[in-house]
Protein backbone atom coordinates (compact mmCIF):
# COMPACT_ATOMS: atom_id res chain seq x y z
CA UNK A 1 0.00 0.00 0.00
CA UNK A 2 1.29 3.45 -0.93
CA UNK A 3 0.73 6.15 1.70
CA UNK A 4 1.12 9.65 0.25
CA UNK A 5 2.13 12.14 2.95
CA UNK A 6 1.22 15.79 2.66
CA UNK A 7 3.98 18.38 3.03
CA UNK A 8 2.72 19.46 6.46
CA UNK A 9 3.19 15.89 7.75
CA UNK A 10 6.74 15.73 6.39
CA UNK A 11 7.73 19.08 7.88
CA UNK A 12 6.30 18.05 11.24
CA UNK A 13 8.19 14.72 11.07
CA UNK A 14 11.56 16.07 9.97
CA UNK A 15 11.75 19.22 12.08
CA UNK A 16 14.53 19.41 14.68
CA UNK A 17 12.17 18.65 17.58
CA UNK A 18 9.31 16.42 16.40
CA UNK A 19 6.68 15.28 18.88
CA UNK A 20 7.54 11.63 19.59
CA UNK A 21 4.07 10.70 20.76
CA UNK A 22 2.04 11.63 17.70
CA UNK A 23 4.04 11.70 14.47
CA UNK A 24 6.28 8.95 15.81
CA UNK A 25 3.30 6.66 16.37
CA UNK A 26 2.08 7.34 12.83
CA UNK A 27 5.40 6.36 11.28
CA UNK A 28 5.72 3.35 13.61
CA UNK A 29 2.42 2.01 12.27
CA UNK A 30 3.31 2.67 8.63
CA UNK A 31 6.61 0.81 9.04
CA UNK A 32 5.06 -1.96 11.15
CA UNK A 33 2.45 -2.68 8.46
CA UNK A 34 4.99 -2.56 5.65
CA UNK A 35 3.37 0.35 3.79
CA UNK A 36 5.37 2.62 1.51
CA UNK A 37 5.94 6.18 2.78
CA UNK A 38 5.56 8.36 -0.32
CA UNK A 39 6.00 12.05 -1.01
CA UNK A 40 5.31 14.10 -4.11
CA UNK A 41 7.92 16.11 -6.00
CA UNK A 42 5.78 19.15 -5.07
CA UNK A 43 6.91 18.60 -1.47
CA UNK A 44 10.56 18.62 -2.58
CA UNK A 45 9.95 21.84 -4.51
CA UNK A 46 8.24 23.49 -1.54
CA UNK A 47 11.00 22.56 0.90
CA UNK A 48 13.62 23.78 -1.62
CA UNK A 49 12.21 27.28 -1.18
CA UNK A 50 13.20 27.38 2.52
CA UNK A 51 15.34 30.50 3.04
CA UNK A 52 17.40 28.83 5.78
CA UNK A 53 20.18 27.10 3.82
CA UNK A 54 21.15 24.72 6.63
CA UNK A 55 17.56 23.70 7.33
CA UNK A 56 16.90 23.29 3.59
CA UNK A 57 19.93 21.04 3.18
CA UNK A 58 18.95 18.94 6.21
CA UNK A 59 15.37 18.50 4.97
CA UNK A 60 16.43 17.52 1.46
CA UNK A 61 18.83 14.88 2.79
CA UNK A 62 16.04 13.38 4.88
CA UNK A 63 13.71 13.34 1.85
CA UNK A 64 15.83 10.54 0.37
CA UNK A 65 14.31 8.10 2.88
CA UNK A 66 10.89 8.45 1.18
CA UNK A 67 9.59 7.10 -2.14
CA UNK A 68 9.14 10.21 -4.26
CA UNK A 69 6.56 10.61 -7.05
CA UNK A 70 8.63 12.05 -9.92
CA UNK A 71 5.66 12.41 -12.28
CA UNK A 72 2.24 13.98 -11.87
CA UNK A 73 -1.04 12.40 -12.94
CA UNK A 74 -3.15 14.50 -15.35
CA UNK A 75 -6.05 16.17 -13.56
CA UNK A 76 -9.24 14.19 -14.02
CA UNK A 77 -12.29 16.19 -15.21
CA UNK A 78 -14.02 16.00 -11.85
CA UNK A 79 -10.82 17.20 -10.18
CA UNK A 80 -10.64 20.13 -12.57
CA UNK A 81 -14.14 21.11 -11.47
CA UNK A 82 -13.09 20.89 -7.81
CA UNK A 83 -10.05 23.05 -8.55
CA UNK A 84 -12.20 25.77 -10.12
CA UNK A 85 -14.46 25.76 -7.08
CA UNK A 86 -11.84 25.73 -4.30
CA UNK A 87 -8.41 26.81 -5.52
CA UNK A 88 -7.42 30.43 -4.99
CA UNK A 89 -3.62 30.22 -5.16
CA UNK A 90 -0.78 27.86 -6.04
CA UNK A 91 -0.83 26.17 -2.61
CA UNK A 92 -4.48 25.24 -3.15
CA UNK A 93 -3.65 23.90 -6.61
CA UNK A 94 -0.80 21.83 -5.17
CA UNK A 95 -3.24 20.30 -2.68
CA UNK A 96 -5.54 19.39 -5.57
CA UNK A 97 -2.64 17.70 -7.38
CA UNK A 98 -1.93 15.54 -4.30
CA UNK A 99 -5.59 14.59 -4.03
CA UNK A 100 -5.65 13.74 -7.74
CA UNK A 101 -2.91 11.16 -7.17
CA UNK A 102 -5.37 9.25 -4.97
CA UNK A 103 -8.26 9.73 -7.38
CA UNK A 104 -5.97 8.40 -10.15
CA UNK A 105 -5.07 5.29 -8.11
CA UNK A 106 -1.37 6.23 -7.95
CA UNK A 107 -1.62 6.41 -4.14
CA UNK A 108 -3.90 4.36 -1.93
CA UNK A 109 -4.18 6.81 0.96
CA UNK A 110 -3.34 10.48 1.56
CA UNK A 111 -2.56 11.61 5.11
CA UNK A 112 -3.01 15.34 5.64
CA UNK A 113 -4.08 17.77 8.34
CA UNK A 114 -5.48 20.20 5.74
CA UNK A 115 -9.26 20.46 6.20
CA UNK A 116 -9.88 21.84 2.72
CA UNK A 117 -8.34 18.72 1.20
CA UNK A 118 -10.74 16.63 3.28
CA UNK A 119 -13.67 18.75 2.05
CA UNK A 120 -12.57 18.28 -1.58
CA UNK A 121 -12.23 14.53 -1.02
CA UNK A 122 -15.70 14.22 0.49
CA UNK A 123 -17.19 16.06 -2.46
CA UNK A 124 -15.39 13.69 -4.83
CA UNK A 125 -16.58 10.63 -2.92
CA UNK A 126 -13.09 9.54 -1.83
CA UNK A 127 -13.22 10.82 1.73
CA UNK A 128 -12.62 7.28 3.00
CA UNK A 129 -9.12 7.40 1.47
CA UNK A 130 -8.04 10.70 3.03
CA UNK A 131 -6.99 10.67 6.68
CA UNK A 132 -5.73 12.98 9.38
CA UNK A 133 -3.03 11.50 11.61
CA UNK A 134 -5.59 10.68 14.27
CA UNK A 135 -8.03 9.12 11.78
CA UNK A 136 -5.28 6.91 10.35
CA UNK A 137 -4.31 5.78 13.86
CA UNK A 138 -7.98 4.95 14.53
CA UNK A 139 -8.07 2.89 11.33
CA UNK A 140 -4.96 0.84 11.99
CA UNK A 141 -5.64 0.23 15.69
CA UNK A 142 -9.14 -1.03 14.90
CA UNK A 143 -7.91 -3.22 12.02
CA UNK A 144 -4.89 -4.62 13.87
CA UNK A 145 -5.85 -5.16 17.51
CA UNK A 146 -3.40 -8.05 17.81
CA UNK A 147 -0.42 -5.76 17.26
CA UNK A 148 -0.93 -3.33 20.12
CA UNK A 149 -2.86 -3.75 23.34
CA UNK A 150 -4.49 -0.81 25.14
CA UNK A 151 -6.21 -2.83 27.86
CA UNK A 152 -4.47 -0.87 30.63
CA UNK A 153 -5.63 2.46 29.23
CA UNK A 154 -7.74 4.47 31.66
CA UNK A 155 -8.94 7.98 32.36
CA UNK A 156 -9.08 8.90 36.00
CA UNK A 157 -9.41 11.95 38.19
CA UNK A 158 -6.31 12.48 40.32
CA UNK A 159 -4.54 15.25 42.22
CA UNK A 160 -1.80 17.22 40.51
CA UNK A 161 0.51 16.16 43.34
CA UNK A 162 0.17 12.50 42.30
CA UNK A 163 0.94 13.15 38.63
CA UNK A 164 4.48 12.81 37.28
CA UNK A 165 5.57 16.27 36.13
CA UNK A 166 8.78 14.77 34.70
CA UNK A 167 6.82 12.72 32.14
CA UNK A 168 7.87 13.83 28.64
CA UNK A 169 4.19 14.55 27.97
CA UNK A 170 4.63 17.88 29.78
CA UNK A 171 7.76 18.96 27.83
CA UNK A 172 5.72 21.02 25.36
CA UNK A 173 4.00 22.88 28.23
CA UNK A 174 7.38 23.63 29.81
CA UNK A 175 8.55 24.95 26.47
CA UNK A 176 5.48 27.12 25.90
CA UNK A 177 4.97 28.46 29.43
CA UNK A 178 7.87 29.93 31.43
CA UNK A 179 6.38 29.22 34.85
CA UNK A 180 4.62 25.96 34.05
CA UNK A 181 6.42 23.92 36.71
CA UNK A 182 5.68 26.49 39.41
CA UNK A 183 2.03 26.67 38.32
CA UNK A 184 1.76 22.87 38.25
CA UNK A 185 3.22 22.47 41.73
CA UNK A 186 0.93 25.16 43.17
CA UNK A 187 -1.99 22.99 41.98
CA UNK A 188 -0.79 19.96 43.99
CA UNK A 189 -4.04 19.64 45.96
CA UNK A 190 -6.36 20.25 42.99
CA UNK A 191 -7.82 17.48 40.79
CA UNK A 192 -7.30 16.94 37.08
CA UNK A 193 -8.16 14.21 34.57
CA UNK A 194 -5.27 12.10 33.33
CA UNK A 195 -4.97 9.19 30.91
CA UNK A 196 -2.03 6.82 31.29
CA UNK A 197 -0.94 4.02 28.97
CA UNK A 198 2.11 1.83 29.56
CA UNK A 199 3.07 4.08 32.47
CA UNK A 200 3.20 7.11 30.17
CA UNK A 201 0.79 10.04 30.19
CA UNK A 202 -1.04 10.37 26.87
CA UNK A 203 -3.76 12.88 27.80
CA UNK A 204 -4.38 15.50 30.49
CA UNK A 205 -7.27 17.84 31.32
CA UNK A 206 -7.63 20.51 34.00
CA UNK A 207 -10.85 22.48 34.51
CA UNK A 208 -11.49 25.57 36.61
CA UNK A 209 -14.83 27.18 37.47
CA UNK A 210 -14.61 31.00 37.35
CA UNK A 211 -17.28 33.27 38.82
CA UNK A 212 -18.75 36.47 37.42
CA UNK A 213 -16.13 38.70 39.11
CA UNK A 214 -13.13 37.06 37.39
CA UNK A 215 -10.61 39.52 35.92
CA UNK A 216 -10.32 39.07 32.14
CA UNK A 217 -8.34 42.25 31.44
CA UNK A 218 -5.51 40.21 29.87
CA UNK A 219 -7.92 38.91 27.20
CA UNK A 220 -8.72 41.14 24.23
CA UNK A 221 -11.60 41.68 23.89
CA UNK A 222 -12.40 40.83 27.55
CA UNK A 223 -14.79 37.96 28.21
CA UNK A 224 -18.27 38.91 29.38
CA UNK A 225 -19.04 38.93 33.11
CA UNK A 226 -20.64 35.56 33.60
CA UNK A 227 -19.85 32.18 35.11
CA UNK A 228 -17.21 30.45 32.99
CA UNK A 229 -15.60 27.05 32.89
CA UNK A 230 -11.96 27.48 31.94
CA UNK A 231 -10.21 24.63 30.17
CA UNK A 232 -6.95 25.34 31.94
CA UNK A 233 -4.82 22.57 30.47
CA UNK A 234 -5.95 20.27 27.67
CA UNK A 235 -3.64 18.06 25.67
CA UNK A 236 -4.15 14.71 23.96
CA UNK A 237 -1.39 12.90 22.13
CA UNK A 238 -2.69 11.73 18.78
CA UNK A 239 -3.39 8.03 19.33
CA UNK A 240 -6.56 7.07 17.47
CA UNK A 241 -8.54 6.43 20.66
CA UNK A 242 -10.75 9.55 20.56
CA UNK A 243 -9.73 10.60 24.05
CA UNK A 244 -10.19 14.20 22.91
CA UNK A 245 -13.91 13.52 22.48
CA UNK A 246 -14.01 11.71 25.81
CA UNK A 247 -12.48 14.77 27.47
CA UNK A 248 -14.97 17.02 25.68
CA UNK A 249 -17.83 15.05 27.19
CA UNK A 250 -16.21 15.49 30.62
CA UNK A 251 -15.98 19.24 29.96
CA UNK A 252 -19.65 19.51 29.00
CA UNK A 253 -20.75 17.27 31.89
CA UNK A 254 -18.94 19.59 34.30
CA UNK A 255 -20.43 22.66 32.63
CA UNK A 256 -23.92 21.24 33.24
CA UNK A 257 -23.08 20.26 36.81
CA UNK A 258 -21.87 23.76 37.72
CA UNK A 259 -24.56 25.65 35.72
CA UNK A 260 -21.94 27.32 33.53
CA UNK A 261 -22.81 30.15 31.13
CA UNK A 262 -19.71 29.94 28.95
CA UNK A 263 -16.60 27.81 28.36
CA UNK A 264 -13.25 29.03 27.11
CA UNK A 265 -9.71 27.84 26.41
CA UNK A 266 -6.43 29.62 25.64
CA UNK A 267 -3.94 27.89 23.38
CA UNK A 268 -0.76 28.37 21.36
CA UNK A 269 -1.52 27.00 17.85
CA UNK A 270 2.04 25.80 17.26
CA UNK A 271 1.95 22.01 16.93
CA UNK A 272 -0.21 19.58 15.01
CA UNK A 273 -1.85 18.24 18.20
CA UNK A 274 -2.78 21.82 19.20
CA UNK A 275 -4.21 22.60 15.76
CA UNK A 276 -6.18 19.33 15.79
CA UNK A 277 -7.51 20.23 19.24
CA UNK A 278 -8.71 23.61 17.97
CA UNK A 279 -10.48 21.88 15.07
CA UNK A 280 -12.17 19.44 17.47
CA UNK A 281 -13.35 22.31 19.66
CA UNK A 282 -14.68 24.17 16.61
CA UNK A 283 -16.61 21.05 15.57
CA UNK A 284 -18.42 21.27 18.92
CA UNK A 285 -19.33 24.94 18.76
CA UNK A 286 -16.23 26.78 19.97
CA UNK A 287 -15.40 29.97 18.07
CA UNK A 288 -12.36 32.20 17.92
CA UNK A 289 -12.72 35.05 20.41
CA UNK A 290 -9.44 36.97 20.54
CA UNK A 291 -6.00 37.01 22.17
CA UNK A 292 -4.60 36.57 25.66
CA UNK A 293 -1.29 38.24 26.50
CA UNK A 294 0.92 36.45 29.02
CA UNK A 295 4.57 36.50 30.05
CA UNK A 296 5.03 33.49 27.78
CA UNK A 297 3.57 35.15 24.69
CA UNK A 298 0.22 35.67 23.00
CA UNK A 299 -2.30 32.83 23.07
CA UNK A 300 -5.45 32.47 21.02
CA UNK A 301 -8.76 32.33 22.90
CA UNK A 302 -11.69 30.13 21.86
CA UNK A 303 -15.08 30.30 23.54
CA UNK A 304 -18.31 28.35 23.61
CA UNK A 305 -21.57 29.94 24.69
CA UNK A 306 -23.16 27.41 27.01
CA UNK A 307 -26.54 29.02 27.47
CA UNK A 308 -29.36 26.62 26.45
CA UNK A 309 -29.64 26.45 22.68
CA UNK A 310 -30.27 23.76 20.08
CA UNK A 311 -29.49 23.46 16.38
CA UNK A 312 -31.48 20.83 14.50
CA UNK A 313 -29.14 21.34 11.56
CA UNK A 314 -25.81 20.91 13.38
CA UNK A 315 -26.51 19.46 16.87
CA UNK A 316 -22.78 19.12 17.58
CA UNK A 317 -22.36 22.89 17.92
CA UNK A 318 -25.05 23.02 20.64
CA UNK A 319 -24.12 19.72 22.31
CA UNK A 320 -25.27 18.46 24.84
CA UNK A 321 -28.61 20.28 24.62
CA UNK A 322 -31.70 18.62 23.14
CA UNK A 323 -34.94 20.14 21.90
CA UNK A 324 -38.38 19.52 23.34
CA UNK A 325 -39.68 20.04 19.79
CA UNK A 326 -37.66 17.18 18.29
CA UNK A 327 -39.22 13.81 17.58
CA UNK A 328 -38.46 11.15 20.19
CA UNK A 329 -37.78 7.45 19.62
CA UNK A 330 -37.12 4.38 21.73
CA UNK A 331 -34.57 2.01 20.23
CA UNK A 332 -33.27 -1.34 21.56
CA UNK A 333 -29.66 -2.27 22.25
CA UNK A 334 -28.53 -5.73 23.37
CA UNK A 335 -26.82 -6.08 26.77
CA UNK A 336 -23.55 -7.36 25.29
CA UNK A 337 -23.13 -4.09 23.39
CA UNK A 338 -24.76 -1.58 25.74
CA UNK A 339 -22.06 -0.62 28.23
CA UNK A 340 -19.31 -1.18 25.69
CA UNK A 341 -20.85 1.68 23.70
CA UNK A 342 -22.08 3.76 26.66
CA UNK A 343 -19.50 3.52 29.49
CA UNK A 344 -21.22 6.28 31.50
CA UNK A 345 -24.44 4.27 31.47
CA UNK A 346 -22.95 1.26 33.24
CA UNK A 347 -25.43 -0.65 35.42
CA UNK A 348 -24.93 -1.27 39.13
CA UNK A 349 -24.78 -4.99 38.39
CA UNK A 350 -21.77 -4.55 36.08
CA UNK A 351 -18.10 -4.17 37.00
CA UNK A 352 -16.25 -1.04 35.81
CA UNK A 353 -13.13 -3.22 35.51
CA UNK A 354 -14.76 -4.88 32.50
CA UNK A 355 -15.03 -1.55 30.68
CA UNK A 356 -11.61 0.09 30.88
CA UNK A 357 -11.37 2.95 28.36
CA UNK A 358 -9.52 1.00 25.67
CA UNK A 359 -11.65 1.40 22.52
CA UNK A 360 -12.28 4.41 20.26
CA UNK A 361 -16.03 3.75 20.17
CA UNK A 362 -16.19 4.01 23.97
CA UNK A 363 -14.44 7.36 24.08
CA UNK A 364 -16.26 8.90 21.10
CA UNK A 365 -19.17 11.32 21.45
CA UNK A 366 -20.25 10.67 17.86
CA UNK A 367 -21.20 7.00 17.64
CA UNK A 368 -22.74 4.59 15.14
CA UNK A 369 -25.93 2.56 15.52
CA UNK A 370 -26.62 -0.20 12.96
CA UNK A 371 -30.28 -1.05 12.40
CA UNK A 372 -32.78 -2.94 10.25
CA UNK A 373 -35.73 -1.05 11.68
CA UNK A 374 -38.77 -0.79 9.44
CA UNK A 375 -38.88 2.88 10.38
CA UNK A 376 -35.88 4.48 8.66
CA UNK A 377 -37.28 7.98 8.53
CA UNK A 378 -34.94 9.52 11.05
CA UNK A 379 -33.54 13.00 10.60
CA UNK A 380 -30.94 15.28 12.13
CA UNK A 381 -31.91 16.45 15.62
CA UNK A 382 -34.22 13.55 16.50
CA UNK A 383 -33.90 12.26 20.05
CA UNK A 384 -33.23 8.55 20.54
CA UNK A 385 -33.56 6.83 23.91
CA UNK A 386 -31.66 3.57 24.24
CA UNK A 387 -33.53 0.62 25.72
CA UNK A 388 -31.22 -2.10 27.06
CA UNK A 389 -33.05 -5.36 26.45
CA UNK A 390 -33.34 -8.11 29.05
CA UNK A 391 -36.92 -8.90 30.00
CA UNK A 392 -39.78 -7.58 32.13
CA UNK A 393 -37.64 -6.46 35.07
CA UNK A 394 -34.14 -6.35 33.56
CA UNK A 395 -34.82 -4.22 30.47
CA UNK A 396 -34.05 -0.55 31.22
CA UNK A 397 -33.76 2.76 29.43
CA UNK A 398 -30.35 4.28 30.11
CA UNK A 399 -29.17 6.83 27.59
CA UNK A 400 -30.18 9.76 25.37
CA UNK A 401 -28.66 10.28 21.94
CA UNK A 402 -29.27 12.87 19.24
CA UNK A 403 -29.25 11.95 15.56
CA UNK A 404 -26.59 13.73 13.54
CA UNK A 405 -27.20 12.02 10.19
CA UNK A 406 -28.46 8.79 8.64
CA UNK A 407 -27.01 6.60 5.86
CA UNK A 408 -29.62 4.48 4.09
CA UNK A 409 -28.22 4.34 0.52
CA UNK A 410 -25.13 2.21 1.19
CA UNK A 411 -23.74 0.75 -2.01
CA UNK A 412 -21.74 -2.25 -0.79
CA UNK A 413 -20.08 -4.06 2.12
CA UNK A 414 -16.84 -2.07 1.88
CA UNK A 415 -18.64 1.24 2.20
CA UNK A 416 -20.68 -0.15 5.09
CA UNK A 417 -17.50 -1.20 6.91
CA UNK A 418 -15.81 2.14 6.28
CA UNK A 419 -18.83 4.08 7.56
CA UNK A 420 -19.10 1.96 10.72
CA UNK A 421 -15.62 0.88 11.62
CA UNK A 422 -14.26 3.79 13.65
CA UNK A 423 -17.30 4.45 15.82
CA UNK A 424 -19.21 1.19 16.00
CA UNK A 425 -19.21 -1.35 18.82
CA UNK A 426 -19.04 -4.19 16.27
CA UNK A 427 -15.90 -5.91 15.00
CA UNK A 428 -15.32 -6.14 11.24
CA UNK A 429 -16.51 -9.76 11.21
CA UNK A 430 -19.68 -8.80 13.09
CA UNK A 431 -20.29 -5.93 10.68
CA UNK A 432 -19.95 -8.29 7.72
CA UNK A 433 -22.48 -10.60 9.34
CA UNK A 434 -24.82 -7.64 9.83
CA UNK A 435 -24.49 -6.64 6.17
CA UNK A 436 -25.02 -10.14 4.79
CA UNK A 437 -27.67 -11.37 7.24
CA UNK A 438 -30.52 -10.57 4.85
CA UNK A 439 -29.68 -9.45 1.33
CA UNK A 440 -33.26 -8.20 0.86
CA UNK A 441 -33.11 -6.00 3.94
CA UNK A 442 -29.66 -4.44 4.22
CA UNK A 443 -28.90 -2.51 7.44
CA UNK A 444 -28.71 1.26 7.60
CA UNK A 445 -26.55 3.48 9.78
CA UNK A 446 -27.49 6.19 12.28
CA UNK A 447 -24.69 8.50 13.38
CA UNK A 448 -25.68 9.98 16.72
CA UNK A 449 -24.28 12.05 19.58
CA UNK A 450 -23.93 10.28 22.92
CA UNK A 451 -25.61 12.97 24.99
CA UNK A 452 -26.84 11.99 28.44
CA UNK A 453 -26.98 9.02 30.82
CA UNK A 454 -30.07 8.80 33.03
CA UNK A 455 -29.26 9.12 36.77
CA UNK A 456 -32.07 6.66 37.53
CA UNK A 457 -33.11 3.74 35.31
CA UNK A 458 -36.69 2.77 34.41
CA UNK A 459 -37.33 -0.89 33.62
CA UNK A 460 -39.90 -2.34 31.22
CA UNK A 461 -42.40 -2.92 34.01
CA UNK A 462 -42.33 0.75 34.99
CA UNK A 463 -42.51 1.88 31.36
CA UNK A 464 -45.69 -0.17 31.01
CA UNK A 465 -47.09 1.22 34.28
CA UNK A 466 -46.48 4.75 32.99
CA UNK A 467 -48.21 4.00 29.69
CA UNK A 468 -45.06 4.67 27.65
CA UNK A 469 -45.03 1.08 26.36
CA UNK A 470 -48.37 -0.70 25.93
CA UNK A 471 -47.37 -4.19 27.09
CA UNK A 472 -44.46 -6.64 27.13
CA UNK A 473 -45.14 -7.57 23.51
CA UNK A 474 -44.80 -3.90 22.47
CA UNK A 475 -41.19 -3.45 23.63
CA UNK A 476 -39.23 -1.64 20.89
CA UNK A 477 -37.74 -3.76 18.11
CA UNK A 478 -36.66 -0.85 15.95
CA UNK A 479 -37.09 2.92 16.13
CA UNK A 480 -40.43 3.38 17.91
CA UNK A 481 -41.67 6.97 18.16
CA UNK A 482 -43.09 8.14 21.51
CA UNK A 483 -45.15 11.20 22.43
CA UNK A 484 -43.87 14.41 23.99
CA UNK A 485 -45.85 13.51 27.11
CA UNK A 486 -44.14 10.13 27.37
CA UNK A 487 -40.75 11.77 26.92
CA UNK A 488 -41.34 14.22 29.78
CA UNK A 489 -42.51 11.33 31.99
CA UNK A 490 -39.16 9.67 31.27
CA UNK A 491 -37.23 12.84 32.14
CA UNK A 492 -39.13 13.18 35.42
CA UNK A 493 -38.98 9.51 36.40
CA UNK A 494 -35.23 9.24 35.71
CA UNK A 495 -34.42 12.34 37.81
CA UNK A 496 -32.77 13.85 34.75
CA UNK A 497 -31.31 17.34 34.60
CA UNK A 498 -34.03 19.26 32.75
CA UNK A 499 -31.53 22.01 31.96
CA UNK A 500 -30.40 19.95 28.95
CA UNK A 501 -33.83 20.47 27.34
CA UNK A 502 -34.40 23.52 25.17
CA UNK A 503 -38.00 24.61 24.46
Amino acid sequence: MKILLDTNIIIHRETKDPSKTDIGKLFWWIDRLGYKKCIHNLTINEISKNQDAAARKSFLIKMKSYDCFQTTAPLKPEMQAISKKYDKDQNDKNDTILLNEVLSYRADILITEDRTIHSKANELGIGDKIFTIDEFLEKVTSENPEIIDYKILSIKKDYFGNINLDDEFFDSFKEDYKDFEKWFNRKAEEPAYVCISNKKIIAFLYLKVEKENEDYSDISPPLSRKKHLKIGTFKVNLNGLKIGERFLKIIFDNALLFSIDGIYVTIFPKRIEQIRLIELLEDFGFVYHGKKTTSSGVEEVYTRNFSPNFSNIAPKVTYPYISRKSRKFLVPIYPQYHTNLFPDSILHTESPLDYIENEPHRNAILKVYVSRSINRDLRTGDIIIFYRTGGYHESVITTIGVVENVHTAIKDEDQFLNLCRKRSVFTDDELKQQWNYNTHNRPFIVNFLYTYSFPKRINLKRLIDLGIIKDIGSAPRGFEEITDESFMKIIEETNSNENIIVD
